[in-house]
């Protein structure tokens, strides 16, 4: 595989184009460092301590680790060395002020998918850059400074720990990965300006929420399941990890879409994925990559934020399998109710 260069002197080449790229560029540098403290603690597995649950999540009620704890507290010890206002984790309820006077706010999922690193699946870190509202929008380091839509972003990207250490990043010009090589220390380019197969026959839904779903949801799945003798006149492979990032890197290398849906389940209402930490960074990346992402009804980067921790349905991958569920929740009866193990008069259906 040919390398490219690494992190850093692709963020100087990028920043030497604009003075004031330099600002977005060292607050990914320093993300970058605390990602690669993370990878020791996350290597170390149980020898490092801090899986057990330790309370719940300010954010939400979603159950809390010590290594949730720590991978908050060592990104936000490197953000100090960062022209960064303040960071909004989902580990905290506020945001974190770090320096009045900076120019930038970093929104951050610290350790996405803890409740997975007892079964050594792959985990990452998650983070969004945005300018700091003007003092006269925004005074001080306030709550508003985090709503802005998705489209605000001027870099984005994900942590993944998985078989290998690697970064997705973005800063508006295209998608691209970086390795960790153990040997420099270094996150070195391998690929760039990844490209998303425009169509493809791979599918990551929790399917045993079905009975939940709405209509829209329930048919683009049995299309699915139908395969070669469906409306799709082809086969489907469904995959479920658990992990976002790891969901997201799958699909970067082989296409296909991540559904995450709203569902009647109390808690689920409006989806599971947090906007402005996760849906935002994962929907700019993936659009730079050619593919899209959607709530089934509008665009996820369109989205105005009201609340800082506020969750949203996600639709993303290869943006044909996009359109297509888009399609079903403005014409949910046009494609009929197909399937007859789970249709509405199906076997598996009173």
């Amino acid at each position: 595989m040919p390398i490219e260069g690494d992190l850093v002197q692709f963020l100087e080449r990028w920043s030497a184009q604009d003075p004031e790229r330099g600002e977005v560029a060292q607050a990914v540098e320093v993300i970058a460092r605390a990602a690669l403290a993370l990878h020791g603690l996350v290597d170390r597995g149980e020898l490092a301590g801090g899986h057990d649950v330790v309370g719940l999540k300010p954010a939400g009620g979603d159950q809390q680790t010590g290594l949730d704890r720590q991978a908050n507290a060592l990104l936000l010890d490197a953000l100090r060395d960062a022209p960064v206002a303040a960071m909004l984790s989902e580990e905290a309820a506020r945001p974190i002020t770090i320096r009045t006077d900076q120019p930038l706010v970093a929104a951050i999922d610290p350790l996405d998918g803890t409740t997975n690193i007892d079964t050594n699946a792959a985990i990452g870190t998650i983070f969004s850059i945005l300018p700091r509202f003007h003092a006269t929008q925004c005074g001080g380091v306030e709550d508003c400074c985090f709503f802005q839509p998705g489209t605000s972003q001027l870099a984005a990207g994900f942590v993944v720990h998985g078989s290998s250490t690697l970064m997705a990043l973005t800063v508006r010009e295209g998608t691209h990965i970086f390795t960790f090589d153990p040997d420099s220390g270094r996150f070195l380019l391998t690929l760039r300006n990844v490209q998303i197969p425009a169509m493809a026959r791979e599918y990551a839904i929790n399917a045993s929420n079905y009975r939940h779903w709405d209509e829209a949801i329930r048919i683009y799945v049995d299309d699915c399941l139908q395969g070669v003798e469906g409306v799709r006149g082809c086969d489907f492979n469904m995959r479920w990890i658990g992990s976002l990032v790891a969901e997201i890197y799958r699909i970067f290398m082989r296409g296909g879409i991540y559904i995450y849906p709203a569902d009647q389940r109390e808690g689920y209402e409006h989806g599971r994925l947090r906007l402005i930490y996760e849906a935002n960074p994962i929907a700019l990346l993936v659009e730079q990559a050619g593919g899209a992402a959607s709530t089934g009804r509008e665009r996820i980067l369109d989205i105005v934020p009201k609340a800082l921790h506020q969750r949203v349905p996600i639709l993303v991958g290869s943006r044909a399998e996009v359109d297509y569920v888009d399609r079903l929740y403005t014409h949910p009866r046009a494609h009929g109710e197909r399937s007859p193990l789970f249709g509405r008069r199906g076997l598996f259906r009173l």
